[in-house]
């Protein structure tokens, strides 16, 4: 190369860098922008920083090699240090005292990639690191260096890598074949640990017996393993920080996924996981549509309760920009056109323009343009639901019969409850289909064809001839409900709901109510408002608690909250207008058993005065942005305020009157020191 990639003014030999890693990687950044090979120190720390944030680039052996891409590195450098004392860059083994720090332009070219890489899988080999720990001087270390990259093989080697061994038997079992496996190395950069965890998988499947093809996808390029060596393969071995490209290949496989520096740091364990997951028949396999199923532990703990919710709650949050944009679009078109807008807006679009005017003018033609849209946006409101809940459950083979099955429960007049059913129905078909070893012949067409077919039918077949008319019916008797709520039981729901918006502000109590009146919103019509009266004593009681907080702590009583608390109130002012709760957290994080109880006074107060007094909203949020979604905004406001008084009140009586109990044991001076504000 032109350009070497190490010279004797990188290398830093038994220096004392200290023992702050980030304090090291800004002295390894400022050697390299000292030799001319980098403009900015800080822009290159930051972004050397912000790769080690996100996994340790410690190794086994005592070396680490934090490295990154920078626009600020002109040339690709690797700078070297031998340290004293040693610094901790998170290998399970102990601090490293061989740091290699390797700088990589944005726009670096293959070769240079190509080589670097070839450094760090030379890390691997114990003589290798042995010779760096016993070189006499810098130029010893440079010698070293490019000695590797001359002799270490290509990374995408196919000798290494990619050819596919006969079946050996294993030692001491004559007649048994060796277990074939398949592992897949990539991280964020591609540079260094994609390639010292191929390594360290391959030497440890050879000592162990064990028949592996890795395939690296890297920063210098990825060549796909043979159909052939895919197909023998028993199971396949994710060792990614990065999504794994086209992973379709791999369906049904058995597969065990984790950090690629897991196929450094631990890689017995890893093969050991995939020959015990070849003849478990609960291992999770990849999905037919690429993702694994239950590759993650969080998916794996869950229990059937947190799965459902979790489904819910995934069809609930692709579903509100449908009900955001449709909802203002609606309400925008009442606005411009009236209420009656409703009864011809399809013609109004049909037949005039900009040009040519209807008799209401171009407020009318607007409203009905606005009415229209938001009308087809709200349409999408169930198969959405539905389909994302499919999405949930069985990646994104779940979509299509999902969206399929939402469609048909508006066909049965079934509702968000029908979609919420179809959801479920193709979701759990679609899952179960995903999960079937079929052929490899017919993997390829299991994720546009089969499921999508198979799951259409029997989702959307169940809701036409078996489950439609019944919810179809429920729905009804909910709505009738819904619209003679009046009187004491409608302030007996909004108390209810704004309880739940004010007892875990944002968490799951919180988002239940939140659901529940988003799903309910798009049934909302002219003649039928009990659902918009229901979001907005959600919304407007959802925007108490930070409200209140921020009026108590800035306002009425600041003595009785600290400076950051002070802070936060300022903050929460605006997180309230806009109905975001959680502006409300930090002060429950510091005193939960006063502020909780005081915002569930005002959260209720105000739900229940939005339903007494027929207060609607058609927009799922915004608070007072979407002023002009909310009906009777004067009582909106009001009851907000109502809400927003009691809860500060609350709060600051609590604070001063509500001691907490001395621990036994403790000084009562002590006690009463802490015990205002109060901390939990």
């Amino acid at each position: 190369m032109s350009t070497p990639l190490i010279t004797t003014g990188l290398v830093a030999l038994d220096a004392d860098l200290g023992t702050d890693r980030a304090g090291v990687i800004r002295a390894l950044a400022e050697l390299v922008v000292a030799e001319g090979r980098a403009t900015d120190t800080d822009a290159l720390f930051a972004d050397a920083w912000a790769r080690e944030s996100k996994t340790d680039t410690g190794i086994p052996g005592g070396i680490a090699i934090p490295h990154c891409r920078s626009a600020a590195v002109t040339v690709p450098t690797l700078a070297m240090a031998r340290v004293s004392p040693l610094v901790d860059f998170g290998s399970d083994d102990g601090p490293a005292d061989l740091l290699f720090f390797i700088a990589a332009p944005d726009g670096a070219d293959q070769a240079h990639l190509a080589l670097l890489s070839k450094l760090a899988r030379s890390l691997i080999k114990p003589e290798f690191v042995a010779s760096l720990r016993e070189a006499p001087d810098a130029a010893a270390i440079v010698a070293l260096v490019d000695g590797a990259l001359s002799d270490a093989p290509a990374p995408a080697a196919p000798a290494a890598e990619r050819a596919a061994a006969a079946p050996v038997e294993t030692a001491g079992a004559p007649n048994t074949p060796k277990p074939v496996l398949i592992a897949v190395t990539s991280c964020a950069t591609g540079i260094a640990h994609t390639y010292m965890a191929a390594d360290s998988l391959a030497a440890t499947a050879k000592k162990l017996g064990v028949e592996l093809h890795v395939e690296t996808q890297g920063a210098s390029g990825a060549t796909p393993l043979p159909a052939e060596v895919v197909a023998a393969a028993q199971a396949v071995i994710f060792a990614v920080d990065v999504d794994v490209r086209d992973i379709g290949r791999f369906a049904g496989k058995p597969v065990i996924k984790a950090p690629v520096k897991r196929g450094i740091d631990a890689p017995e364990q890893l093969i050991n996981d995939a020959v015990a997951a070849i003849s478990n028949p609960d291992a999770p396999r990849v999905a037919s549509a690429g993702a694994s199923t239950g590759s993650t532990s969080a998916k794996q703990n869950e229990s059937a309760g947190q799965s459902v919710k979790r489904w819910l709650l995934t069809g609930v949050s692709y579903m509100i920009p449908f009900v955001a944009g449709g909802g203002l679009l609606i309400a925008l078109g009442f606005l411009l056109g009236g209420y009656d807008i409703t009864e011809n807006a399809g013609k109004i679009i049909v037949e005039n323009s900009l040009v040519n005017l209807p008799a209401g003018g171009l407020g009318a033609y607007l409203g009905a343009v606005a009415f229209s849209i938001g009308a087809a946006s709200m349409g999408f409101l169930v198969p959405a639901l539905a389909g994302f809940i499919a999405f949930a459950i069985a990646d994104r083979p779940g979509i299509a019969p999902g969206f399929v099955a939402g469609a048909v429960a508006l066909l049965m007049s079934a509702g968000f409850l029908g979609g919420l059913v179809g959801g479920l129905l193709a979701g759990g078909v679609a899952y179960g289909l995903g999960r079937l070893n079929v052929p490899r012949w017919l993997r390829g067409l299991m994720p546009v064809v089969i499921i999508p077919l198979v799951g259409s039918i029997v989702a959307s077949g169940l809701m036409i001839i078996v489950l439609g008319g019944p919810i179809a019916a429920l729905m009804n008797g909910l709505n009738g409900w819904l619209s003679g709520l009046t009187g004491a039981s409608a302030i007996l729901l909004g108390a209810i709901l704004g309880t739940m918006m004010a007892f875990d502000l944002g968490g799951p109590v919180n988002k239940v109510a939140y659901s529940f009146a988003v799903a309910g919103l798009g049934a909302g019509t002219v003649a039928n408002q009990a659902p918009w009266e229901i979001m907005a004593a959600v919304m407007a009681a959802g925007m108490v608690p930070p409200l209140a907080m921020a009026l108590a702590s800035t306002v009425l009583s600041r003595r009785s909250f600290t400076a950051v608390e002070r802070e936060n109130g300022k903050a929460a002012w605006l997180l309230g207008l806009a109905f975001i709760s959680e502006g409300a957290i930090p002060f429950a994080a510091a005193d939960l058993f006063r502020v909780i109880p005081a915002s569930i006074l005002g959260g209720a107060a105000t739900g229940a005065l939005i339903m007494a007094t027929g207060v609607t909203s058609q927009a799922p949020h915004g608070g007072l942005f979407v002023f002009f979604a909310i009906g009777n905004f004067g009582m909106f406001l009001l009851s907000i305020a109502v809400g927003t008084v009691i809860t500060a009140v609350a709060v600051i009586l609590l604070k001063r009157f509500a001691r907490r109990r001395p621990v036994e044991g403790v000084d009562e001076t002590t006690s009463a020191a802490v015990a205002e504000p109060a901390t939990v």
